[in-house]
């Protein structure tokens, strides 16, 4: 069982965040020097400077190549062998050293597996939890060079302690005072950059060796301006007053007027630059307004052709109600519908394409047959008697010739069909001719002998127990 943690922080880096809990009670001199370098920003920006595959990821210089580094006791401090801290898995943090014993200082490594031979040389001070394993292996799956450096090398952003088990850490210098700064050289730098841009390019007065010229200065000119008068208009023309040209100052007066205008210079620069930013401003909030009109007024366009749209359709239906009114369909009773569903199935309604089956002559010929057959006397009842007309209409009627044939056998209409009374001849013949097999009677046959015998052997052991008994 692994030994329980105290302390906790994640390294943001670009190939994303890894969470590390601290043996800070096992390790304290590696925990403590850990999180004194993490809280004074030391590994902001450091990148990963080797990695093994399926050995180890290895990080905290900040030279990058791997022989730098400094603790934060300000000398390499001893190393912390524990015997229940060993290398037997990924994910477990060590102290890099440079290969001898208590050189400890700013590196350290996380392993990608399994590592025996890194026991009691190396001290092991953390473990990384949680599904940002991955994100190591995700760095030790890179593309590397053969000394086994990482062609686009993963970086540490910053380090964000979640739990500090040593409350008394004074960093010499906190990490957002260290941001701090950097932001500012960074602006002062932009700012010299800015000024010399400004300035332009320096004169090189070596390329016409004007040597006398180094310190002197451009002297300013002076332009004579005449009086906006009318001597027409003035009463005495000699009094108009006249611009005396002011004689050039001396070169000192010159230099000092110089140095003021270069110092009044930048301010006017300042503002200018101030102006133009609220200048682009002003144009990119009315390019904003434009195109918030825009917007405004094409959602409005699309509103009212909706409406129209909507009103057509109104006014059609309207006129197709007032010309043609609505039918409703009348209401089917369920004897209906079952009989449009009976018609359907038996295809009496024909298809479409197809004629209507007229049963017409079918009916007809029926009702035509059933009528001969009443008409028709049974056969062995006297023939009716005809009557005065039909006896003169048979007589009136010519004999038929002898020896032809006419197809009038109609006396299997009268034919009666009679059956015997009683059926014992063919019952007695069935049951003499043919054997009916029942399975079910032949198993219940099978079950009753069974039970016949059980009965038997019963009282056989019945009697034979008696006569042991005694």
């Amino acid at each position: 069982m692994a030994l329980p943690t105290r302390g906790r922080l994640v390294l943001e880096t670009t190939a994303g965040e890894v969470d590390i809990e601290l043996w800070s009670k096992e390790t304290p001199k590696a925990c403590r020097n850990f999180l004194a370098l993490a809280m004074e920003g030391y590994y902001d920006g450091v990148i990963f400077h080797r990695i093994v595959p399926n050995f180890l990821v290895q990080t905290g210089d900040k030279t990058g190549t791997g022989a730098g580094g400094e603790s934060f006791y300000g000398e390499p401090f001893e190393d912390e062998i524990h015997p229940r801290l060993r290398f037997v898995h990924r994910g477990l943090v060590g102290m890099a050293n440079n290969g001898s014993k208590n050189s400890n200082d700013s590196q350290f490594f996380i392993t990608l597996d399994r590592a025996d031979e890194l026991n009691g040389k190396h001290t092991l001070f953390g473990r990384v939890v949680g599904d940002t394993i991955y994100n190591v292996a995700k760095i030790g799956e890179m593309e590397i060079d053969d000394n086994e450096r990482p062609l686009y090398p993963p970086k540490i952003k910053r380090i964000r302690i979640v739990d500090n088990p040593f409350p008394d850490i004074i960093p010499r210098i906190t990490a957002e005072e260290k941001r701090a700064q950097q932001r500012a050289r960074e602006q002062a730098q932009k700012e010299r950059e800015e000024e010399q841009r400004r300035r332009g390019g320096k004169k090189d007065v070596k390329l016409l060796s004007f040597g006398g010229e180094e310190d002197a200065e451009e002297e300013p000119v002076v332009f004579k301006k005449k009086p906006i008068v009318r001597p027409d208009l003035v009463d005495n023309p000699e009094a108009i007053p006249t611009v005396v040209p002011e004689p050039p100052a001396p070169k000192e007066k010159q230099r000092h007027k110089s140095s003021r205008r270069e110092h009044t210079s930048e301010p006017d620069a300042q503002g200018e630059k101030k102006s133009r930013m609220d200048e682009s401003e002003i144009t990119k909030i009315r390019e904003k307004h434009e195109r918030e009109k825009a917007a405004q007024s094409n959602s409005r366009q699309s509103e009212i052709a909706k409406m129209e749209a909507e009103i057509r359709k109104l006014t059609r239906r309207g006129e197709d109600s007032d010309d043609e009114p609505v039918k409703k369909k009348p209401k089917k009773s369920y004897l209906e519908e079952e009989m449009s569903k009976y018609a359907k199935a038996r295809g009496v309604h024909g298809k479409k394409g197809k004629g209507k089956r007229d049963e017409g002559d079918v009916l007809a010929a029926l009702n035509s047959f059933r009528h001969k057959l009443k008409s028709t006397a049974l056969e062995g009842s006297p023939p009716p008697e005809p009557t005065g007309e039909a006896a003169e209409a048979d007589a009136s009627a010519p004999m038929e010739e002898e020896g032809m044939e006419v197809d009038n056998d109609t006396g299997f209409l009268g034919h009666a069909l009679h059956f015997p009374k009683g059926n014992e001849e063919e019952v007695a013949k069935a049951e003499r001719d043919y054997e009916v097999i029942d399975p079910r009677q032949r198993g219940a046959r099978a079950k009753e002998e069974e039970r016949e015998r059980k009965r038997a052997l019963k009282a056989k052991d019945i009697t034979g127990g008696r006569g042991f008994r005694r």
